[in-house]
Order: C-alpha cells, then structure tokens, then sequence
C-alpha cells in the first residue's frame, strides 16, 4: 500500500463530492505493501480507505469490488466497499480506477499464536465456501503462466547460487501442475498484514487486490508460508498444525490436495520470491514506497524444496 500518487487536499474534497460521506477531517498516506496508492480518509462521518489502482483496468476492478461486497454479504470479516451518489463502487480519480471502503478496526499481528492461526484457518474455509455462488471470475494474474514468464525476466539479475535454485524450481514447476485440484475464489494474498485483529478476535479480512478463481489449497500455501515459519524458513509445525486442522474442520481437504501439497506449498513461495526480485530490481517511483525484502522467500523456497513437508491433517 505504498503511494504512487500523491492525492491534494483540495482534490480529495471534489472526490468526496461523489459520495455520502460527510465532510473531510484527516486524510494520510499508507506506507505499507507494493502495488497500489492507499490513504486512509476520516470525515465526520465515517473511517475509509482510499485506493487508487495503479495496474489494474477499471474493468477488472470491478471483480474485486463486487466479490468484498459479496463475502461482506456473507458475514465474512471484510471492508465493505462505499457506493457513490449513483450506486457505482468505483470511480475514475486522477486518471487511476478509485474507491474508497470501510475501514476496518483492529491492527495485523507480527506474531501470531497457534490459536489466532486456528481462527484464521477457520475463517479461510469459510470465505473459501462464501465464494462458491459468486459469479465473477478472474485468472490468477500470478499464476503458473506469470510465474514462469517472471522466472525469465529475472533470472539475469540473480548471483550463482539463487540462479541455480530458480532454475531448478522453474524445471519443478513445470513438471508438476495442479490445475485439476478443487477451487473458486481465494484471497491469493492473505499474509499477516492483510488480517487484522483485536485480541484473539478476527476483525478484517482486507487488501483483495489479488483474489481469483484458483486451487483453494494454493490460498492455505499462501498463508502457511508467512503465519507459519522459523526465521530459517521452516514451518513452526503448531502453528501449520493448528491452520490446517481448523481449515479442514470447515472444508475437508481431499486426497488429492494431500498429494499435491510439497508442489503447491512450493509454487507459493515461488510466487512472492519472484514479485518481490522483480520489485527489488525494477522499482517503481513513488512519494512512499516500500519493497520487502526477497530473501525471506528466497529462504523459504529453499526449504520447501530441500525438506519436503506433508499437509499435517488429524
């Protein structure tokens, strides 16, 4: 959620215009996260997020914007998105597709228990099963395709020993897909800082930016490889425990996404090393930005494909 665009006073003001929400008091930049520009907006009415959407087209936004009403719909824990004055979630704003949504209370963990990773097990399958009458459907811009168009682009920039390690996995990948495994709609980004929480209360589920329809196991991989790992990289095996367990209790994990597990936990980590070497090498300007760093998940791919680890279900 860095800011790419720097958004006036005065023009925010005639932003608001669009809506109902009472009048402008404090507005500041969001400095977290890479993609799009993020303020968080105070009227007298109401506590927002405001996002302009730096990549994506004002067409497909609209999936997003539509699945957070849905799953809010649904009782899923997640920022409702604001309707202007003519019932359109999304309007154009200095030249980028914009919205503003409800801002959420509570505050993301950098430490999570193995209870708190039950509850948001729990609430992944749920968000996962709210999602099967949705009737939008969007690929995953960050799916195998990218992935190995990414691994291309970025394999020139990398020393010897991560060239080597990505072009083992790259080989990996391609030998083993998961395409045939149950899905429909995932977050595809649910680390840490997306969740927010006051005490052992799930509070929010924000930042849907990469939802899709996908495999729902690569959604658990996502998250079991950032709530759930060592400082090595190695999975804190109560804590992968307690997520997975919870999540089963609510949708059963079959057989075949058992099987598929080390690949899918692999392409995961595969994912957020690649896009964050590609942020770290081709940076983008911005009045705040910030890049993470690559290595975490260059450590974690690491160990994903040098000590193999089952899906711990039961």
């Amino acid at each position: 959620m860095s800011v790419f665009t720097t958004v006036e006073r005065d023009e925010l003001l005639v932003f608001l215009q669009h809506y109902s929400a009472g009048e402008l008091r404090d507005y500041e930049g969001i400095s977290d996260g890479i993609e799009n520009t993020n303020y968080f907006v105070t009227t007298d009415k109401l506590q927002l997020v405001l996002t302009l959407f730096e990549t994506h087209t004002f067409e497909e936004m609209g999936y997003f914007l539509d699945l957070m009403a849905h799953l809010s719909a649904h009782a899923i824990p997640s920022a409702t998105p604001l309707q202007d004055n003519e019932q359109h979630y999304l309007r154009m704003f200095k030249g980028k597709p914009s919205a503003l949504v409800a801002r959420l209370p509570g505050t993301s963990l950098d430490h999570p228990t193995d209870e708190q990773c039950a509850i948001l097990g729990r609430a992944m399958a749920q968000l996962h099963l709210a999602g099967r009458d949705f009737t939008g459907q969007r690929d995953n811009g960050r799916g195998h395709a990218w992935r190995m168009a990414t691994a291309d682009k970025i394999a020139a920039k990398l020393p010897a020993d991560e060239a080597e390690l990505l072009a083992r996995e790259v080989i990996y990948q391609q030998a083993n897909r998961f395409d045939a495994l149950p899905g429909g709609v995932i977050h595809a980004d649910l680390f840490r800082d997306n969740v927010l929480w006051s005490g052992d209360t799930l509070t929010g589920i924000i930042d849907f930016y990469y939802a899709c329809t996908d495999a729902w196991l690569y959604d658990l991989a996502v998250a079991a490889n950032d709530w759930c790992v060592e400082a090595d990289g190695g999975f804190v095996n109560s804590r992968l425990e307690a997520l997975v367990n919870a999540y089963h209790t609510e949708r059963a994990i079959t057989a075949a996404e058992l099987a598929a597990w080390p690949t899918v936990v692999r392409a995961a980590a595969l994912r957020f090393w690649l896009s964050r070497l590609y942020d770290w090498h081709f940076p983008r300007e911005g009045e705040i930005t910030h890049r993470k760093d690559p290595a975490d998940f260059g450590r974690i791919l690491r160990q994903r494909a040098e000590h193999p680890h089952d899906l711990p279900v039961g």
